[in-house]
């Protein structure tokens, strides 16, 4: 936790205060943000300016490869769940559900009603604690004008337990179902391998009910938050009539609507020369996923619960500005509770010891797709007629936003030199929309080492 939290920055090391502004004239300059730490490697932000407008944005993703659709080739398809499990430990639940719901589909393999409630409960555990990481830790400070949450004082500490009693009862739901809070081992082909008890859906309720109140609070706090980046663009979600993450039809902003297996048709990947990591357009154009997305494009069908609490807060959505996405993020959390409430009481004295469901072995491509915390995930899996793995490809959340995002780091520095702010507000502004997006990275708060020239 040290090593998340800790600030890079130096312009903000000793004032423990963001940075005050004054009037400014920069139209010429270059913006190096070197060595941004993420989960899956390493990152670098490169922008150059020139009489006031961006001549080139370039975010330099340099992680070093790690082959996961490679290592499952070859393997037996029972495996794969829990090998690509391990790709992202906050996302985990997301790559095992969906790399199960694409082996489920290559075999033609059907499950039982009470599976499909325990995966709902598993994606909202996932949901739950990466969202209460990201605000609390990531983005609440921004609002306190604090560089840290080492540096909240008085009352503002009460935030610090909230965040860590929401993300306990994420991580009790993960635990009673899933078997862990993270790499969860219970999730099977064709169903589950142990079930919660009565007593423990009763304590998860119970925690749930407690995150409630608190997330009350959070959701009025970023609602109030004035940051704003205004660019319309195309968003794209994977849609249902009851906001769940696991089933549905995937729907633009644009109007379009596909099945599931349709994806490829609509995708393209782009290869970055100066990036290690590939991106991804919408039928040629930028677009973007996650919670902003979802709350753009179902907002309608969030829980009835979350809908009665939250009714001022939702009627900003459908927004063009990427900050609301914390916002976004913060309501999910409500509907999360709410969701898995409801679910956790059809289940409380009926839950049935079932067997996973044992598939026919035959060759066969399966595509899965699920909303992970932060947007869209894509899996395409090939098997031979032995069930072994012959082809993998995965589309990440995180890939499909990188274009969108370093255009809007183009423009929003544009605004920034525009309106005569200073560099360390200019740099400052660009980890806050860094930040927005809520990029799969391991960094905490002040992740950013800007070196100006």
């Amino acid at each position: 936790m040290q090593n998340r939290l800790k600030l890079i920055n130096p312009s903000l090391k000793s004032s423990n205060k963001l940075p005050k502004d004054k009037m400014h004239n920069h139209k010429n300059m270059d913006i190096n943000l070197k060595n941004i730490s993420k989960i899956e490697g390493h990152t670098h932000l490169d922008v150059k300016v020139k009489d006031g407008k961006v001549q080139y944005c370039k975010l330099k993703i340099s992680e070093n490869k790690r082959f996961f659709t490679q290592a499952v080739i070859g393997l037996p398809y029972q495996q794969v769940p829990t090998t690509m499990s391990r790709i992202c430990g906050t996302c985990s639940s997301a790559h095992t559900l969906c790399s199960i719901e694409a082996i489920e589909k290559a075999l033609k393999l059907d499950i039982s009603e009470q599976t499909f409630k325990l995966r709902n409960l598993l994606a909202y555990a996932g949901h739950l604690r990466d969202h209460a990481m990201h605000l609390y830790f990531f983005c609440l400070p921004d609002i306190f004008k604090k560089d840290s949450v080492f540096d909240f004082k008085g009352k503002e500490k009460e935030y610090i337990h909230d965040s860590l009693h929401i993300k306990e009862a994420g991580n009790f739901l993960s635990t009673i179902v899933g078997g862990r809070a993270v790499h969860p081992p219970n999730a099977v082909i064709g169903g589950f391998t142990k079930f919660p008890t009565a007593q423990e859906i009763r304590e998860s309720i119970k925690k749930l009910r407690d995150a409630r109140e608190r997330i009350l609070k959070i959701i009025e706090i970023f609602y109030n938050d004035n940051s704003s980046f205004i660019r319309k663009t195309n968003y794209v979600a994977l849609i249902n009539n009851d906001y769940s993450f696991l089933k549905g039809y995937i729907k633009t902003a644009l109007g379009t609507s596909i099945f599931e297996e349709q994806y490829g048709e609509h995708l393209q990947r782009v290869v970055l020369p100066y990036s290690t990591a590939t991106a991804f357009k919408w039928e040629s154009k930028d677009y973007m996923v996650g919670a902003l997305a979802r709350m753009n494009l179902n907002k309608q069908n969030l829980h009835t619960d979350t809908l009665k609490n939250t009714f001022k807060y939702v009627k900003i959505f459908p927004s063009d500005s990427v900050f609301h996405n914390n916002l976004a993020q913060a309501i999910e959390m409500l509907h999360e509770v709410d969701s898995s409430i409801e679910i956790l009481r059809e289940l409380e004295d009926s839950i049935e010891q079932e067997a996973p469901i044992k598939p026919k072995i035959k060759a066969g491509t399966g595509i899965g797709v699920v909303e992970a915390p932060r947007g869209t995930l894509y899996y395409h899996l090939d098997l031979n007629n032995k069930g072994i793995i012959t082809h993998a490809n995965l589309c990440i959340p995180t890939q499909q936003n990188i274009i969108h995002l370093e255009k809007d780091i183009a423009k929003y520095v544009e605004q920034l030199i525009a309106q005569k702010k200073s560099k360390e507000t200019i740099s400052f502004e660009i980890e806050k929309m860094i930040r927005a997006y809520d990029p799969c990275m391991s960094c905490a708060t002040h992740f950013l080492r800007i070196n100006w020239s």
